[in-house]
């Protein structure tokens, strides 16, 4: 029970000071003379109390400040205790007891001449078990003019001694598994097999590469690079392979003299590790987060999330750990039980993912720098998500996976950078999407009856600022403008709202989700950039220009947007105007503990368009893929599924000039279920690429042919380098 006051009764030993002796009542008057000059008495200080180097002490212990506590140890205890030693046991106690944090009372001081007696009372509380609570002694002696304690571990705890420890005997759940929402592993708990030499046993060397190279995909000479050289009686790990895989080949591997394998519990990611920057990967707990994980009750030699759902999920897919606190002899005997905990099973957590479009849209990307999103038009759900280029969330499983770790750690390309919510771009122009509803909302354009003339270059800032369009389109109307591209179209209406005001284009970018983050619920993610007036004198102390509406109006200029945003805009486009938080976790296991939760979609905003120019910009976004003026309706020729969406060709900036390739779309076009984002690093204009890879992705989702890729759009193909596109003007 916590005691709400702090009593301190401390017995001090007095020592009397000079004092006059008393006068005497009876005495006989005497003549009274002058007074002598005297000195005055001088004060004798008194000895400080026990109690106060015992408070120090245990106020030091509550802060964990072993040097203090250390420095008031009386000469004989640090003789007998070093201050490495007398650290440990109290870090290797507390860490046994799971301790948290120490509560400590002073409650009375008995002197005896030298030594004293102060007793305390202490209360643990503990990570893994209830509040554990003792009366308790401390010793001390006073020597040369102080106080010093006289420690043995029973300063501790009672019970403990120099042969007494705390000993907790830990129940640790099975981690429990990570599922699409098909119920398909994507991370689960399973049989891990390292398989390795013994050089100096080896018999047939080919036959033990072959065979190696055989259930581990390695070459022969990667193989062999782990061996050779080494002490021949070493037992040198090669890989480490799933259990299963393992069973399949075991009377091959058997046969094989020098060969061995051991087999533990670990983690796999099926599929190569699908979703690998969704789904994460485990680690064991590092030195720097140790601490934390056993104020959570963790033993300290577990693997715990480090990254993506196997992070945000690590209480429910660890569950909570059980165990009993003993008191033990050296010979490891038990002295007192004194606590226990039932553990509390783990939990699953389903996905929206699809593990197999999930494998197919990875394939889609491949080794491109890039991303995929796929969500659920209709809820903001996490279809498929993968960033290129990718890895295997395998080689963080386990120390066989060292070499292959190293490589993509020392990637250049940097496969580990999640492109999809992490990587900011200009989207080029499927942001027009923005620019035409402004338009049309702000600034009253009729998309049919409002026109414009493009002869193939834009003067509106004069003849000196002329910009090119990428063809001559002559004549055209607003909604056959964002059909057909025409930079000439929104450079002029992105001048129009300028001129109404600077800031009107920034509110609506953000009015369709952009410079916000999505409400990923597993991620972190980057919240991009939409620049207006304020940002820009704020920032950069610079004037905005009518040159940055006229950028912005194409996508360009300062703004930054994920991949992860611009799906979630074609998602809000496809279903009527409706901005959702996009999320992976579709539901959490329950147990007898925690019931089952299952999540539910989050409405958080409405573009700011009115359903009837909604319509009317998605039957222009249909056009794209379907009319002759549309920037891609070759890439869809014969698609069974119709497909509404923009293309981007976006600057990318820096040395190169190739452009970022973009495309945006929805599907089915008359009854959304989907909206894609697809984006490729400096390959080329979002026709020639990325609109082909979109075409692949609403293939693979309904299940049909998967079309090949023009020559230009196929991994690996270098795009020339060419003049730059949509160029901005200042």
């Amino acid at each position: 029970m916590k005691r709400s006051t702090l009593t301190i009764l401390l017995l001090l030993l007095l020592v009397g000071c000079n004092q006059a002796p008393a006068t005497d009542p009876t005495a006989s008057p005497s003549a009274t003379l002058a007074p002598s000059p005297t000195t005055a008495p001088t004060p004798t200080a008194l000895p400080p109390a026990p109690g106060a180097t015992a408070h120090a002490f245990l106020e030091a212990w509550s802060l964990r400040d072993y040097a203090t506590m250390y420095a008031r140890l009386s000469p004989s205890s640090r003789a007998t205790w070093d201050e490495g030693s007398f650290t440990q046991r109290y870090t290797e106690a507390l860490g046994a007891a799971s301790v948290i944090t120490i509560t400590t009372q002073l409650e009375s001081a008995l002197q005896e001449g030298s030594q004293a007696r102060v007793a305390f009372h202490q209360e643990f509380n503990t990570a893994l078990f209830n509040d554990l609570t003792a009366e308790n002694i401390m010793l001390l002696t006073f020597y040369e003019g102080q106080w010093w304690v006289d420690w043995s571990p029973a300063v501790i705890w009672p019970m403990l001694s120099s042969d007494r420890y705390f000993h907790t005997s830990y129940v640790i759940p099975v981690r429990a598994n990570i599922y699409d929402r098909n119920g398909l592993g994507l991370a689960v708990a399973g049989k891990i097999v390292t398989i390795g030499v013994v050089p100096g046993q080896i018999q047939d060397e080919v036959a033990v590469l072959e065979g190696i190279s055989l259930v581990t995909g390695m070459s022969s000479e990667d193989i062999k690079a782990h061996y050779e050289g080494m002490p021949l009686e070493w037992r040198i790990p090669i890989a480490e392979i799933p259990g299963e895989v393992s069973i399949e080949n075991n009377e091959m591997l058997a046969s094989l003299a020098g060969v061995y394998r051991d087999e533990k519990n670990g983690r796999l990611y099926p599929g190569g590790g699908s979703a690998a920057h969704i789904v994460g990967w485990v680690s064991p707990i590092s030195a720097e987060g140790l601490l934390e994980y056993q104020g959570l009750g963790y033993r300290g030699d577990e693997w715990v999330g480090a990254y993506g759902i196997e992070a945000w999920g690590e209480t429910t897919l660890a569950g909570e750990h059980g165990g009993k606190l003993t008191i033990i002899d050296a010979s490891g005997n038990v002295v007192m039980e004194m606590a226990e905990r039932e553990a509390v099973p783990a939990r699953p957590i389903y996905t929206t993912l699809d593990r197999d479009f999930q494998e197919a849209v990875q394939q889609i990307i491949g080794e491109r720098r890039g991303a995929i999103v796929v969500l659920d038009a209709n809820t903001g759900a996490v279809r498929a998500l993968a960033s290129g280029p990718g890895f295997d969330a395998n080689i963080f499983a386990g120390p066989a996976g060292a070499q292959e770790r190293s490589q993509v750690l020392s990637n250049p390309r940097n496969p580990l950078f999640n492109r999809a919510v992490y990587g900011t771009y200009p989207c080029g122009s499927v942001f027009k999407i923005v620019t035409i509803t402004a338009g049309m909302e702000a600034a009253g354009m009729d998309p049919v009856a409002t026109t414009f003339n493009c002869p193939g270059y834009w003067e509106g800032l004069g003849p000196g600022a002329r910009k090119g369009c990428w063809t001559t389109h002559g004549a055209i109307t607003l909604e056959d403008g964002l059909t057909a591209s025409c930079d000439v179209v929104f450079y002029s209406v992105g001048l129009t709202l300028d001129g109404l005001d600077p800031a009107i284009l920034p509110e609506y970018a953000r009015g369709f989700g952009f410079g916000v983050e999505t409400g990923l619920d597993v991620l972190a993610e980057d919240s991009g950039l939409v620049p207006d007036p304020d940002w820009k004198a704020n920032t950069l102390g610079e004037n905005w220009w009518v040159g940055d509406s006229i950028n912005l109006s194409i996508g360009q200029g300062y703004l930054l947007v994920t991949p992860l945003q611009v799906a979630r805009m074609m998602a809000a486009v496809a279903n009527g105007g409706t901005l959702y938080n996009s999320y992976v976790v579709e539901r959490v296991g329950g147990n007898a503990v925690y019931p089952e939760q299952t999540m539910q979609p989050q409405a958080v905003g409405h573009l700011p368009i009115t359903p009837e120019h909604l319509a009317t910009m998605q039957a222009a976004l249909l056009g794209v893929t379907t009319r002759s003026i549309g920037t891609a309706p070759h890439r869809f020729s014969g698609l069974t599924i119709p497909v509404a969406g923009k293309t981007g060709t976006a600057e990318s900036g820096g040395p190169e000039s190739i452009p970022h390739s973009w495309f945006a779309a929805y599907a089915p076009a008359g009854d959304p279920e989907i909206a894609i984002a697809v984006i490729v690093e400096r390959a080329g204009e979002g026709s020639t690429v990325a609109a082909p890879m979109t075409r692949q992705v609403v293939e693979a989702y309904y299940g049909l042919p998967i079309t090949p890729l023009p020559p230009e759009a196929a991994e690996g193909y270098v795009a020339p380098t060419a003049e730059p596109v949509e160029e901005p003007v200042e």
